[in-house]
């Protein structure tokens, strides 16, 4: 059972930042500004209210596909783990930051509509937590078959 999981739904403040380590490995980074729609009972309007911006970073082909395919003022739902870390300002003050580690990004569809495009495994790694298709050659796997009524799970 997972304690440390959270769900947002926001847009994107900015075309995600895509960058590599040192090792090769890929990282997206996002901001995702969250607003919540409220009644004005004197003027009976609805209005935004802010309720945060939330960095959020992508790993390995995750983030390649992310950096492709959203873009700023996109709806996007992510779902992940809080992560906090600290680190050296350049006063050598110590300063925290509590961002979340992605399991999922993607758009919603509230208000839009998506076109989706399995990609083959790229070079350079695996995933953290699927999204590899393919014997290794680009190539998509082909479909697994469909499971008998009796054998779905839920």
């Amino acid at each position: 059972m997972a304690d440390n999981v959270i769900t947002i739904v926001g847009n994107l403040t900015d075309d995600p930042e895509l960058r590599f380590t040192p090792n090769g490995v890929a990282v997206a980074n996002v901001r995702v500004a969250v607003n919540r729609r409220i009644r004005n009972a004197q003027t009976n309007d609805w209005e935004d209210k802010l309720d945060g911006y939330f960095t959020v970073n992508v790993w390995r082909d995750h983030a390649e596909n992310v950096a492709e395919s959203l873009h700023r003022g996109n709806r996007v739902l992510v779902t992940g783990r809080l992560i906090s870390r600290s680190y050296q300002d350049k006063d050598g003050q110590t300063r925290w930051v509590t961002e979340i580690e992605a399991d999922e990004i993607c758009p919603s569809l509230r208000w839009a509509t998506a076109a989706v495009t399995k990609v083959g495994r790229r070079d350079g790694g695996g995933s953290n937590g699927g999204g590899n298709w393919g014997g290794g050659n680009g190539v998509p796997a082909p479909a697994a078959p469909a499971p008998a009524t009796d054998d779905v799970p839920f």
